[in-house]
């Protein structure tokens, strides 16, 4: 039997990790580092420095391995998505059996916690491998963002939405809320907003050293966010990065 375990790991900080979660690193036989080219290599530094500050059993061997890329050539989003899980998937089957053969524990690093708009649970269920799937559950983005701005994510008695970038920018605010988590934004979806109304939380490297906050009025600080997201990038040459947006409630 080969048992996979997605180990949530937070959003960077090697403190966000539980004690559930180091147990489970140091009882596998085999950890993932999966490696996303040159231009994110800090990710997979910070999974190295999670490694050394938990990894305590000798026998736990780590094993890199090159992630492929989307094929941005493929027209249709979802179709894009469903080839490159497909790839990974093949991936990860063939270092399982290379590494394994047929029994033995894998685990594998994943940022934030494994159940929230994360693909590691779909693409684990594509392997062409009989594996137990098993989930440590880890501190999530949007956890990571209302604790440094020290906000509630909800207001009392009401929901909030937990979207996507692409989806606030092609289909606008959500109907029957007042507050947005957004997350995977390639980058400015709020643009697309009327701002009137609007507050932000905005922050990026979560739970890094990295780490930026900002917080105000969408109309007045939407710039600011997008050239310090941007001065970002290029001086890390990556980003992570996730929102909370409320809008006022329109007195009757």
């Amino acid at each position: 039997m080969i048992e996979l375990v997605l180990v949530g790991i937070g959003t960077g900080n090697p403190e966000h990790v539980t004690l559930q979660a180091i147990r489970a690193l140091n009882r596998a036989d085999l950890v993932f580092v999966p490696l996303k080219g040159a231009d994110k290599a800090d990710l997979a530094a910070l999974r190295r420095e999670i490694l050394a500050e938990t990894l305590t059993n000798p026998a736990t061997r780590i094993v890199e391995f090159d992630l492929p890329t989307r094929n941005e050539a493929i027209p249709d989003y979802a179709a894009r998505v469903a080839d490159w899980h497909a790839r990974i998937a093949s991936l990860w089957a063939a270092e399982i059996r290379a590494a394994l053969g047929g029994d033995g524990t894998v685990a594998l690093l994943v940022w934030g916690d494994p159940s929230l708009y994360d693909s590691t649970l779909r693409i684990a269920a594509m392997m062409d491998l009989h594996v137990k799937v098993s989930v440590i559950p880890g501190i999530t983005a949007l956890q990571a963002l209302s604790a440094a701005h020290a906000i509630p994510l909800n207001e009392i008695g009401t929901p909030f939405t937990v979207t996507t970038g692409r989806k606030l920018r092609e289909g606008g605010w959500p109907a029957g809320v007042d507050t947005l988590a957004v997350m995977l934004d390639a980058g400015g979806a709020f643009e697309a907003l009327d701002p009137a109304g609007i507050t932000i939380w905005w922050g990026a490297y979560l739970g890094m050293k990295e780490e930026i906050l900002l917080h105000g009025p969408l109309a007045g600080i939407r710039t600011t966010i997008l050239e310090t997201r941007s001065e970002a990038r290029q001086r890390h040459g990556w980003i992570m990065d996730t929102y909370l947006l409320r809008r006022a409630r329109v007195s009757n």
